[in-house]
């Protein structure tokens, strides 16, 4: 049964909700089904729902008592949300300027007021999960195995050998999340992290007339940064935080998350320094996602499955770099390979829903697409 106009956006309303996505309004034809064309000429605007939506902002705090210098500090300190204050730790947060431990713990007393930390029921959560938005990949049959799309409010890992579509893949996504909702995209923004130099807008202009969008403002809506180390990397999140706190994003990018790790990092002496500091950056998109309810790409590059002595003949040829930690950190983990031509074969090789199982797609001037024969 086709959904009337108010009851699509409603739904829309309740998985940003949901999803954490921030709170902007579209703007769309009173009485009509939201179409493509709506959708170019208006722009990725929404009804205006009663109540406000998505994460709160830090300065609601000081409607509660908490001094506007102190709410100061928390934004300088990279807090940017009451949900963002409410998860962080008492040691995180005692280790900003100015913020002493009793003051902390009267801050963060607020924050529980508001942000919900105790049980409920797994038939609310349920619920929840059934309204998660998902991004389409391009690709019919990927997004089957995927059962719709990327999932938002999560970190999907992509891993392969060199020229197996792993950029490609996060440049039509940059794409595809700004699409409407009903037209298997996220309505927001793409933030791009980049570390290894392989970011071409140009593509993005490709991809985009092949979904009939507008390749200006479809670049307009891609915040790019190039990272230098693995301390620019990280710090790069706290203003990507800062960013979705303004305007509403539907994608991160990280390609790769650990092409620096493996230059900075060498031998097996600085192998717990390197997992401890990978293991934090990857704690940090994991808090972007629940926060903001984005959808979070990183790629991976792979290293030869028979270093460690195992026989060449048993098993994959190659395994993902960042061992158990970056195994542990994703949610849904993809595992990119090269097939006939141009075509390429994704296989879901972890997820705590979908079972195991591979997708065959193309990748083209038009971004990644079915399968060609």
């Amino acid at each position: 049964q086709r959904q009337t106009h108010s009851q699509h956006f409603e739904r829309a309303a309740r998985a940003r909700r949901q999803a954490g996505v921030h709170r902007d309004t579209w703007r769309t034809r009173e009485g009509e089904d939201r179409s493509m064309e709506a959708y170019e000429e208006d722009g990725p605007m929404v009804e205006e729902e009663e109540g406000e939506v998505g994460p709160i902002p830090v300065q609601k705090l000081e409607s509660m008592g908490i001094g506007a210098a102190d709410v100061k500090k928390l934004v300088e300190g990279g807090i940017h949300t009451v949900e963002a204050l409410a998860h962080a730790s008492k040691k995180e947060l005692t280790a900003i300027k100015g913020l002493s431990e009793a003051k902390v713990d009267k801050i963060q007393k607020e924050a529980w007021k508001l942000v919900p930390m105790g049980f409920t029921t797994a038939t609310v959560i349920y619920e929840q999960r059934g309204e998660i938005i998902q991004i389409t990949t391009g690709c019919k049959d990927l997004d089957n195995i995927l059962e719709g799309g990327l999932e938002t409010g999560s970190i999907t890992e992509i891993y392969g050998e060199f020229r197996t579509g792993k950029t490609q893949f996060a440049h039509t996504l940059c794409v595809t999340c700004q699409l409407p909702i009903d037209h298997g995209g996220g309505e927001g923004k793409a933030l791009y992290i980049d570390t290894e130099g392989t970011f071409r807008p140009q593509r993005l202009v490709q991809i985009a007339e092949r979904f009939g969008l507008n390749g200006n403002d479809v670049l307009d809506n891609v915040a790019y940064a190039r990272a230098h180390n693995t301390d620019h990397q990280t710090s790069l999140l706290i203003a990507a935080a800062s960013m979705m706190a303004e305007s509403r994003f539907a994608l991160v990018v990280v390609d790769s998350a650990t092409a620096l790790y493996r230059t900075e990092f060498n031998g097996r002496g600085e192998l717990s320094v390197r997992q401890i500091h990978l293991g934090r950056f990857l704690r940090s998109l994991q808090r972007l996602a629940d926060e903001f309810g984005v959808a979070v790409v990183v790629t991976n590059q792979v290293v030869a499955a028979n270093l460690d002595g195992g026989s060449m003949f048993a098993g994959p040829t190659v395994k993902p770099i960042g061992g158990n930690i970056m195994a542990h950190a994703s949610t849904t983990r993809l595992f990119f390979k090269k097939g006939r031509a141009e075509n390429r074969v994704a296989k879901i090789i972890c997820s705590p829903s979908l079972p195991e199982r591979d997708a065959t797609f193309g990748i083209s001037p038009e971004g990644v697409i079915d399968a060609k024969d």
